[in-house]
């Protein structure tokens, strides 16, 4: 299912494909140790950042489609600002997931939240999801922020549920619901 041109576009950020070309951008943000402190992966080598684009561009002809990765264009600078995604996870239950990776030359000027609001959107309004979930390490502060600001709850901890470099992590979760969505001026 293509997702309209009109929910690819904010203030500041362009939803595109990500493309085969994309793996240098990728790679500009995804080889840094600070980026990837609180992921399973990383910091990525260039041959890692190459078979995530394969992967993302397989997933991309699957039917049904499930994973949708976008590319985060800047508008001002045509960079690649990171990138976003939404899974679906059951549609059936029309249940989904976001995500998101901001490169860190955009931190802290609301990239993160710009786009992960726009990802919501798409999934509530274009995919009718009832529900959306997103995760992340309780100590990854700025995620968590970006989280509360969209309007999504917190749900609880998933304890120790991902095995990172460090170790064994927890993972806090967070939800909306279609409901609150329409409800929610911040959205």
């Amino acid at each position: 299912m293509t997702i309209p041109d009109h929910l690819l576009t904010t203030k500041r950020l362009i939803f595109r494909e990500l493309m085969e070309s994309d793996w240098k951008g990728v790679h500009e943000y995804a080889s840094q140790e600070e980026v990837c402190r609180y992921q399973p992966w990383g910091p990525n080598t260039a041959e890692d950042t190459m078979a995530f684009v394969s992967e993302v561009l397989t997933d991309n002809n699957k039917h049904p489609r499930t994973r949708y990765m976008l590319a985060l264009v800047n508008k001002i600078d045509g960079r690649l600002a990171g990138a976003a995604e939404l899974k679906i996870h059951d549609f059936h239950h029309r249940n989904g997931e976001i995500g998101y990776i901001i490169h860190p030359d955009y931190w802290g000027k609301g990239m993160a939240t710009e786009a992960a609001e726009q990802v919501i959107s798409i999934g509530f309004n274009h995919f009718n999801l009832h529900r959306i979930q997103a995760t992340c390490d309780p100590n990854n502060k700025a995620s968590y922020k970006v989280l509360e600001k969209i309007g999504m709850k917190k749900e609880g901890i998933l304890r120790e549920n991902l095995l990172i470099k460090s170790g064994w992590r927890d993972s806090a979760v967070f939800s909306v619901l279609k409901s609150e969505y329409g409800g929610n001026s911040s959205l």
